[in-house]
């Protein structure tokens, strides 16, 4: 039997409705948003189980809440008696995987992500950064495009900022120089290039203020060592240690996502099926895209609970 690893999503996953049929099913879920909402002082779990989809996809709101259906699920799994070999999250998704490993608690993790929400927000005015997903476009090519927009214009930022999958590269930066890679990206041969609707440039340098402001906060955290080895997204590394999953969390605000490097090490680790806990299937697409040998499954709601406990045998 293969190994197995619970992968976590970020930004971009949430919408309304998420976590509301497992809280219904499942005590222990509903102490998740009942402890959430208690520590934030507002009804995050109505913003989750209702919406509106304007003001859940706030980042400040969007990561408290994705943090909260995602523990939430996990939890559940933990009850169930399925513990994971190894765990990993998606950007913001890498706090959940810690509350999953024991290093985080639930509470301390749902004020600092809505904090890293705020600062992020905070660190660029709205329309001065960008994030472009470029699609059939290989690494080198993508690096190479933001590199030269760079050199024309020494005081831009354009860099990747999520390395998704072998087809799917995400850039961020100024919003022109942003644009312009994206053009030269399409006449280089990118099958696809498409502007997200995002309120801040993630994963670059423009993010530098709020992983300063960020940073103060995780030196006052207190992290245990973890229970589950995580794999890092700055580094796509596997630690154990509370103190390289502070330093991970906070280097990984300004630099990119290595979501594929990940993936390829977990599966080096002898990972073989790779559990998505939380809302939607973004993680389980792009997994797919970078190793079609391995097996998928998802948990959001009491049906893919059931399912997924089938598949293993739970």
């Amino acid at each position: 039997m293969g190994k197995i690893a619970f992968i976590f999503p970020g930004q971009g996953s949430q919408q309304p409705g998420m976590g509301k049929l497992m809280a219904e099913a499942y005590a222990s879920a509903a102490d998740v948003f009942a402890r959430a909402d208690e520590v934030l002082g507002l009804p995050l779990s109505r913003l989750c189980f209702e919406g509106p989809a304007e003001e859940l996809t706030l980042t400040v709101n969007t990561q408290p809440a994705l943090l909260a259906v995602s523990v939430a699920c996990h939890r559940v799994l933990e009850e169930a008696g399925l513990k994971p070999d190894f765990v990993a999250g998606h950007s913001l998704g890498e706090y959940s995987a810690l509350v999953a490993a024991r290093a985080l608690s639930l509470e301390d993790a749902v004020r600092t992500v809505r904090n890293r929400g705020r600062y992020m927000q905070e660190a660029v005015e709205v329309g001065v950064g960008a994030m472009a997903a470029i699609l059939g476009a290989p690494r080198d090519v993508v690096e190479e495009a933001c590199r030269e927009v760079c050199r024309d214009h020494p005081d831009w930022v354009c860099s990747p900022a999520n390395f998704n999958s072998p087809q799917q590269i995400v850039i961020a930066g100024h919003a022109e120089a942003v644009q312009r890679a994206a053009e030269r990206l399409r006449e280089r041969g990118a099958r696809r290039v498409v502007m997200l609707s995002v309120s801040a440039p993630f994963h670059c340098a423009l993010m530098k203020p709020a992983e300063e402001r960020l940073a103060d906060d995780l030196r006052r955290l207190p992290l245990r060592d973890l229970q589950i080895p995580l794999v890092t997204n700055v580094d796509a590394e596997i630690i154990t240690s509370g103190e390289r999953a502070r330093d991970a969390l906070i280097r990984q605000v300004s630099r990119p996502v290595r979501w594929e490097d990940s993936i390829r090490r977990l599966v080096a680790e002898g990972v073989t099926t790779f559990v998505e806990v939380g809302p939607g299937r973004v993680l389980t697409g792009l997994v797919k895209n970078i190793d079609r040998t391995v097996e998928t499954l998802s948990v959001e709601d009491p049906a893919s609970l059931r399912e997924t406990l089938a598949r293993l045998g739970q």
